[in-house]
């Protein structure tokens, strides 16, 4: 007889889409904080000098507010499990230059997602 002991979900999702930021320099930020725990991540967040820490330092908080609402998690027992960067879409727009031509100008954007896992329960 086999019984199959059914385990208890431990990740909680949060996601940005349309960042108006490059992949390549959330990516930067992002490979900082990739496996560390939820206060940690947030000291680390608020120090570094880069753009691209405020809007993962939002998505990190978001995160652990519905660990901590959602699935009723300590935001003490929380590490990040899984952060991605992902391209969205580009922006394409015309700046106008002399002599009535167009110069364009891309807007690149961003999609990421963080992942906390509760490692009291794992």
């Amino acid at each position: 007889m086999i019984i199959w002991a059914k385990k208890r979900d431990t990740q909680v999702y949060a996601s940005g889409q349309h960042i108006c930021m490059s992949a390549h320099k959330a990516r930067k930020v992002i490979d900082q904080i990739r496996g560390r725990s939820y206060e940690e991540t947030l000291m680390i967040l608020e120090l570094m000098p880069y753009r691209a820490c405020y809007p993962i330092f939002k998505l990190v908080y978001s995160a652990a507010a519905n660990a901590s609402h959602n699935k009723g998690f300590k935001k003490g027992d929380l590490i990040i499990s899984k952060a991605e960067v992902n391209e969205g879409t580009t922006v394409k727009k015309l700046k106008p230059r002399a002599r009535g031509r167009g110069y364009p100008i891309k807007r690149t954007t961003c999609h990421i997602t963080i992942a906390l896992k509760n490692i009291s329960l794992a």
